[in-house]
């Protein structure tokens, strides 16, 4: 059983358990998961660059509490996938494609030199 399997068991598990199946819905799910990308937000909110370059060192409570947030994050994400039955490397894939198609190198490369020289 790999990582992400074991993962989706121990949600489904947790969830029934607890009977909450009902509430994770594809709304309340996405509505949840934003929540907690803003509690990662909120972590890192007014930090300078030079701060958090030193993250680990001089804040690590924040690091931690960014670990456990991503987790957070990583489950809700896991969750809407599985109830909208998404294979989520299948769309990890499919959005990387586009991606590329969308920032060729040799554009993406000129674009960046023109904003670093501003």
């Amino acid at each position: 059983m790999d990582k992400l399997e074991k993962i989706r068991e121990m949600i489904r598990k947790f969830d029934k358990d607890r009977e909450w199946q009902k509430f994770h819905s594809p709304k309340n799910l996405s509505m949840a998961l934003a929540a907690e990308a803003a509690e990662l937000m909120e972590i890192f909110m007014w930090l300078s660059d030079n701060q958090l370059k030193q993250l680990p060192e001089k804040f690590p409570e924040r690091l931690q509490n960014a670990r456990e947030e991503i987790g957070d994050i990583f489950l809700y994400l896991v969750r809407v996938a599985e109830v909208l039955n998404i294979d989520l490397f299948d769309a990890v894939f499919e959005k990387f494609s586009k991606i590329e198609q969308k920032y060729p190198i040799e554009k993406s490369r000129e674009l960046s030199r023109l904003t670093s020289e501003t």
